[in-house]
């Protein structure tokens, strides 16, 4: 997904340019706290931006077990890990087969406990 294509959708804003602009570089979800220094807006703007990139379908989120919202453009269709005990987040490329009659799953969030905390 590139910024040109997502004008062709909605009005490309400095403000929405630079949420976009983070998240495409970005190989990982990321929560508001882990961007906020980088972004010149506060927060009610970045919330609201991030609420019309939801509706357009841009970007995805989920709730962590830390109960912060992480947001990432898709640009591979995949699953996510969340530790139990560490809170890290991983994305998941493997294939997960997960099919519920008559209904359309978009995301799955995978909790358990990660290979660092297994050890420990």
């Amino acid at each position: 997904m590139n910024l040109e294509n997502i004008s062709k959708t909605i009005k490309l804003t400095t403000a929405r340019k630079a949420i976009l602009e983070t998240f495409i570089e970005s190989s990982r979800p990321l929560c508001y706290e882990d961007i906020k220094d980088n972004l010149h807006m506060d927060k009610a703007t970045f919330y609201r931006n991030i609420t019309k990139f939801e509706e357009e379908k841009i970007i995805h989120s989920f709730e962590s077990n830390d109960k912060k919202r992480y947001f990432e453009i898709p640009k591979v269709k995949h699953s996510h890990f969340i530790c139990n005990i560490c809170s890290k987040i991983e994305c998941i490329h493997e294939k997960v087969n997960v099919n519920i009659e008559g209904h359309q799953i978009d995301n799955i969030v995978i909790k358990g406990i990660c290979p660092e905390c297994l050890k420990k």
